[in-house]
């Protein structure tokens, strides 16, 4: 039951330690096949919430966020820049945050509710370590994108699924969130003309 959590956090780690702005878009696809893996072990297919769950995991938050997110950041004139800055001092900082985040359910490693908080945990830490030290508006929204993840999977820890306008509520704000997010890196910046008097 831990290896979609497992397989969740190596897709949050392992691009910010050492993966490209423009490859995020598939580092996103896979936390949602690890989310609807996650769901599928977890919950079941056999409730129709389960199979709606499911469908907007790998719909919304495995194709239409990740083929949204890849033309914006085609659209972008910037270089191809690491995710996270790669020097020692972030790594150090990173790696810390994420033994510190699975310090919360250290008394009980080896329950489910303890792994999922310390995944939920470190995936949120690193999503806020890449908004310090990334300003690039493709880095800022794939963090925030990481923490909508870290929602989805935190839902997974209750015994009953939230209710169906909850949850569809939550998938039109991850919606909104990706529209709006692409919309704005994918804009041109216009460079500012100074006049002179």
């Amino acid at each position: 039951m831990t290896l979609p959590l497992i397989a969740f956090l190596l897709t949050v780690v392992v691009p910010v330690f050492f993966s490209k702005i423009r490859a995020a878009p598939f580092w996103l696809t896979l936390q949602a096949l690890a989310l609807g893996w996650n769901a599928l072990a977890h919950h079941g297919a056999d409730s129709m919430h389960g199979l709606m769950a499911l469908l907007e995991l790998l719909l919304l938050r495995g194709a239409i966020a990740p083929l949204l997110l890849r033309r914006a950041i085609r659209q972008r004139t910037q270089p191809n820049l690491d995710l996270m800055p790669s020097n020692l001092f972030t790594w150090v900082v990173a790696s810390a945050l994420i033994v510190l985040a699975f310090k919360f359910g250290a008394p009980s490693m080896g329950d489910y509710p303890a792994v999922t908080l310390g995944v939920v945990g470190a995936t949120v830490a690193v999503a806020f370590l890449l908004l310090s030290t990334n300003d690039a508006p493709p880095a800022q929204l794939v963090a925030v994108l990481f923490m909508e993840n870290a929602l989805a999977l935190f839902e997974s820890l209750f015994p009953e699924p939230w209710p169906l306008p909850v949850h569809g509520a939550l998938s039109a704000i991850y919606l909104l969130t990706i529209i709006v997010g692409t919309w704005l890196i994918g804009t041109p910046d216009v460079p500012v003309v100074e006049e002179t008097a």
